[in-house]
């Protein structure tokens, strides 16, 4: 496992104390959990990306022509 030294302004350590201390977790803990949420968000922006990329608009109005034309359920509106 790596080591990171960190600089923090004062404010937020004070707020990642006081959040970490309420949710019974270390300041260590809190910043792991901050850094994979946004690693996730990144990772997830990406692969979305490159999905719409390979997407194909044809394809897309291909199955859309198949959806039948009525009306919603009573329980759906």
């Amino acid at each position: 496992m790596a080591t990171l030294s960190l600089r923090l302004p004062d404010s937020y350590h004070s707020m990642v104390k006081e959040i970490a201390a309420k949710d019974n977790i270390s300041i260590n803990q809190f910043i792991i959990s901050a850094v994979v949420e946004k690693i996730s968000a990144l990772e997830t922006h990406n692969y979305l990306e490159e999905r719409a990329a390979r997407g194909s608009r044809d394809k897309f109005m291909a199955v859309l022509t198949k959806v039948p034309n009525m009306q919603p359920a009573e329980h759906d509106r």
